[in-house]
């Protein structure tokens, strides 16, 4: 009997030592944890909660990571185009009380669905950028009337002073001082050429009865005038490549701000821009920017060269970007100008919608804006570009 008791002690003693030696699980123990408490009578003990497993707790968006999830999460991009919109009555009055139900937009001829509207005017970000090639008169009367531009512009708005000829220079960087844009134009000395027109016998033709006749060379005979320019050239006004530069200028600017080319000039232009016509207003429509320009003459000034085709094109940048042309058709309409294309480019109406329906194998697609309300002139961007879409 002695031995039975012996044996069975031993195997009490080597289970209890096996059962010592196993590995403890981790999580099985909690550092400082508090022993139950007593139950009290007429209380029945709640069971434990079960032990978390790491890998299966709650994401902060409610749903379970599982631990080593491959699967693909699902993205989606809304892809979207913003259009300022400016809408004036018959006498050319900013009209600012239009609803958001009063306008209507086609993209590519499909009517789109208006996303957002917004009425609110927005800051600007602005390069004034100034011809420096301009005739004499023009260029006095830009001069006396620079300090004007600056009152235009509000504490919110940020502005770069650029001028051009055959290659743009900056002259003062983008700031939110007024004080240092006024002194900047204040100070600003342009350049300008000067034309005369003199008698030059060696190229008249045979004149009868006081009229210059042909000179048997297949050209009429200019009456023994010739046309001579002095100073600088009159012929390197680089007018498509000033504006590509300011563009980039423009381009990282905010997306909560007007961005517009306030250009004044002449409007002359020769073939010997590094950019086209069409590269530029590619990344004017890319960058959301607008052309509002100031012409300061109707016509191409007396003595610019034959190869300089440009009087137009200011209008063709500001038709197609949603801005817009003035003309200063008397000495003292300049100062009245600027400030309207300040509150131009600043009350505008501001147009979103999403594509729809659109021909995606096209890069450049079409815009129209129309209002209900009848006999109002309405601007705004001609189109856009696939790659530009927000």
């Amino acid at each position: 009997m002695t031995r039975i008791i012996l044996s069975i002690a031993i195997v009490l003693l080597l289970c209890a030592c096996a059962h010592a030696q196993q590995p403890i699980q981790p999580g099985s123990l909690q550092q400082d944890a508090q022993p139950p408490a007593p139950v009290q009578p007429g209380q029945t003990a709640k069971p434990s909660p079960p032990p978390q497993n790491p890998a299966a707790r709650p994401s902060p968006s409610g749903a379970a990571v599982q631990q080593g999830d491959t699967r693909n999460r699902i993205s989606v991009r809304t892809e979207l185009v913003i259009v300022p919109v400016t809408v004036k009555n018959r006498d050319g009055q900013l009209v600012v009380d239009l609803q958001r139900d009063e306008f209507r937009i086609f993209s590519d001829d499909v009517e789109q669905q208006i996303v957002l509207f917004d009425s609110q005017p927005y800051p600007l970000s602005a390069v004034v950028l100034l011809d420096d090639d301009l005739a004499e008169k023009e260029a006095e009367q830009v001069k006396k009337s620079l300090d004007a531009v600056a009152a235009g512009f509000g504490s919110a708005d940020e502005v770069a002073l650029v001028t051009y000829s055959e290659f743009p220079q900056t002259v003062a960087d983008f700031s939110f001082n007024n004080d240092k844009l006024f002194t900047a134009l204040k100070r600003l000395s342009l350049d300008s050429h000067s034309t005369t027109i003199i008698n030059d016998p060696t190229t008249a033709g045979p004149i009868i009865n006081g009229q210059t006749q042909p000179d048997g060379t297949g050209t009429t005979g200019q009456g023994g005038v010739q046309v001579r320019g002095f100073g600088k050239q009159a012929t390197h006004n680089s007018l498509d490549d000033a504006i590509y530069a300011a563009g980039q200028m423009l381009k990282g600017r905010g997306r909560d701000r007007r961005k517009i080319i306030f250009l004044i000039s002449d409007g002359s232009n020769t073939h010997n821009n590094q950019h086209s016509f069409n590269e530029t207003l590619h990344s004017l429509l890319l960058a959301d920017v607008s052309v509002f320009a100031i012409s300061v003459t109707h016509q191409t000034p007396i003595g610019r060269s034959l190869i300089q085709h440009g009087a137009s094109e200011i209008d063709k940048y500001a038709a197609s970007t949603g801005g817009d042309t003035f003309y200063a058709a008397r000495d003292n309409e300049l100062s009245r100008l600027y400030s309207a294309v300040t509150e131009q480019a600043r009350d505008v109406y501001t147009i979103t919608f999403a594509p729809r329906e659109s021909d995606r194998s096209k890069d450049y697609h079409t815009i129209e804006v129309r209002v209900r309300r009848p006999d109002l002139d309405v601007t705004a961007r001609q189109g856009y570009f696939q790659a530009g879409l927000h």
